[in-house]
């Protein structure tokens, strides 16, 4: 340990006096710096052992403990030093496996093995498409059967207790309980603040949070804050690209199993959402929330600058950029910007010639929908 942090130490002196540091840390330098050079000439075929002995000044920094006692290492872990161990540790360790050997990300499921976490974490998403053994109880995916056989020991390990109601079965009599009340509407938690009411009390704990502002679960990559384990668990992924429900129908990958569900009914063609009104059905809540208005005739979104009402937020959203002067639409041909993508489609047509408008009493032809309906009404006076 001493030898290792004394050899550290001297490198840093020397490249201290070089005045390096800069170089290294600019991301467009050469990685094959001096830094990881100079560790080769000093640890040999042994350097994997540097970063394993190397101690961590963070950890030291809470505990107050000094993992070695050497003046060296005060120097090397200090403000002045190039600090190796915590802030450049990462790429030495990546320059030195990939330069001189070795390489520690084993992939588990073909033996392929990365000298960087990013490049293995990508490798891992080819696996992830390719997994084809889904769970019917929760849609998670696996790459062979053992791995789903395995995995459906949690679902069916000891659930002696059936509900009567759809023989649902469960490892506590409390969790069939609990259950039931999907079926009575029984909601026995509520909040003291809103009125609102839950079938548990957990949901009931997490639910309050949103009045106090609570939120206990934590990310240690971003430090992104959330009410509740699960939502910190889905959130994770964004970190980790881990995609674990595939869709059986196309391969598709997804964070959440609610998002492969939604998705499902793409294929299925499945629209449980219908409009009690004229019995419309729709594939989303939020589409048939967006319908209902029809019927009802409400306007809700407002116009703040001309007090003009919509059905719709969409609608209100592009009637804005009349006032803003917002043509985010472009033509790729002349480059002339629009408000709204019909009238850019309606633009395109003079570039192409194309007149996909055909009058059926004499077959007379039109670029423009609007030309095509002023012509109609031509043979309707006649």
């Amino acid at each position: 340990m001493r030898e290792t942090i004394r050899n550290l130490h001297a490198i840093g002196q020397k490249l201290g006096e070089q005045n390096t540091e800069n170089e290294y840390k600019n991301p467009g330098g050469n990685l094959r710096c001096q830094v990881v050079e100079r560790l080769c000439d000093y640890e040999g075929s042994h350097w994997e052992e540097i970063f394993k002995e190397m101690p961590d000044p963070v950890v030291n920094q809470k505990t107050g403990e000094k993992p070695c006692e050497s003046p060296e290492y005060e120097d090397f872990i200090g403000p002045s030093s190039l600090n190796v161990s915590h802030r450049y540790q990462n790429r030495c360790i990546t320059h030195m496996y990939k330069e001189h050997g070795g390489k520690p990300y084993k992939c588990k499921e073909c033996g392929e093995a990365f000298c960087s976490p990013q490049s293995f974490r990508k490798h891992e998403q080819i696996h992830m498409r390719e997994k084809s053994y889904v769970c019917k109880q929760c849609d998670k995916a696996f790459s062979n059967l053992s791995s789903l056989q395995n995995h459906k020991r949690i679902h069916t390990r000891e659930r002696k207790h059936e509900c009567k109601q759809c023989g649902k079965s469960f490892k506590r009599h409390s969790d069939v309980q609990v259950h039931e009340r999907s079926h009575t509407g029984e909601k026995p938690y509520v909040c003291k603040h809103c009125g609102k009411a839950f079938t548990q009390s957990r949901y009931l704990q997490i639910h309050e949070r949103s009045h106090t502002g609570e939120k206990p679960f934590v990310c240690k990559q971003c430090g992104k804050a959330f009410t509740c384990s699960s939502n910190l668990q889905i959130h994770k992924r964004s970190h980790t690209g881990e995609k674990p429900y595939v869709c059986k129908h196309c391969g598709k990958a997804f964070a959440q199993s609610s998002y492969l569900h939604i998705h499902q009914r793409s294929h299925t063609g499945e629209k449980p959402y219908s409009c009690k009104q004229c019995g419309k059905s729709f594939t989303f809540s939020n589409s048939l929330q967006s319908h209902v208005v029809i019927h009802t005739g409400e306007k809700p979104h407002i116009c703040k600058h001309c007090g003009k009402a919509f059905a719709q937020s969409s609608y209100l959203y592009i009637h804005q950029r009349s006032h803003s002067g917002e043509k985010p639409y472009s033509c790729k041909q002349c480059g002339k910007s629009f408000t709204f993508p019909s009238s850019l489609r309606s633009h395109e047509v003079v570039h192409t010639g194309e007149k996909p408008y055909v009058c059926k009493h004499c077959g007379k032809t039109f670029a423009r929908y609007s030309s095509f309906h002023k012509h109609e009404k031509t043979h309707s006076e006649k």
